[in-house]
């Protein structure tokens, strides 16, 4: 990859935060619920523009580095939030296995799960959307997948039904998705709507562990 192709696909990448960014100022406290933003996981600290070069080339991804767990940094047992996620599902009407997907995607079922832009728990709740959805604890599970469940329900709304749309909607914000007409061009919403889609057809395949 040329020196030109990586700064085209940084200049993507800071347009995508840009996005996002801007939507999350846009917040209101209407009766919609407020975005997500999500993101890999990094160091509290913030993310270096190393990491961002890094995460644009083709033989490193931008992954996530989970926080550790409360109870000490044991890998966290999917299986634990079963029962909160089919409750999600059944109040919310949105697949079990793509709640699990994105969540998958999100934290790797971390519930304490912290991203370098502030994003929490699960599903990677940032605090004011968090509030918005009525979430008073992002890092209890029941309230953090409710709270993104439903988010993602307004989303499959919004978009018809669309999953790619809602989980593109998901990832770098709603307005960015129409204002393309589509998944946005930005690297990181192609492989996070690619990534999500795999796992849930896994999960669909009772493929849970891939």
């Amino acid at each position: 990859m040329s020196v030109y192709d990586r700064i085209n696909q940084i200049e993507q990448r800071l347009q995508s935060l840009e996005a996002r960014f801007e939507s999350n100022r846009g917040l209101t406290t209407g009766s919609a619920p407020p975005r997500v933003v999500s993101g890999s996981s990094q160091s509290a600290d913030g993310v270096s523009f190393e990491r961002l070069v890094n995460s644009m080339t083709e033989d490193q991804k931008f992954r996530p580095t989970h926080g550790l767990s409360r109870a000490g940094g044991s890998r966290p047992d999917p299986a634990q939030f079963d029962g909160i996620i089919r409750e999600a599902s059944q109040k919310w009407n949105v697949d079990e296995s793509l709640i699990r997907a994105v969540i998958k995607q999100e934290s790797a079922f971390d519930p304490q799960a912290t991203s370098w832009c502030g994003a929490q728990g699960l599903m990677q709740l940032m605090p004011e959307t968090a509030a918005g959805l009525g979430v008073k604890d992002s890092y209890d599970p029941q309230q953090n997948i409710m709270g993104g469940t439903r988010y993602l329900r307004s989303l499959l709304d919004r978009f018809d039904g669309n999953i790619s749309k809602a989980l593109a909607g998901y990832n770098a914000g709603p307005g960015a998705v129409e204002k393309h007409g589509g998944i946005p061009p930005y690297q990181e919403t192609q492989h996070y709507v690619s990534n999500v889609l795999e796992f849930y057809r896994g999960f669909k395949e009772n493929r849970g562990a891939i």
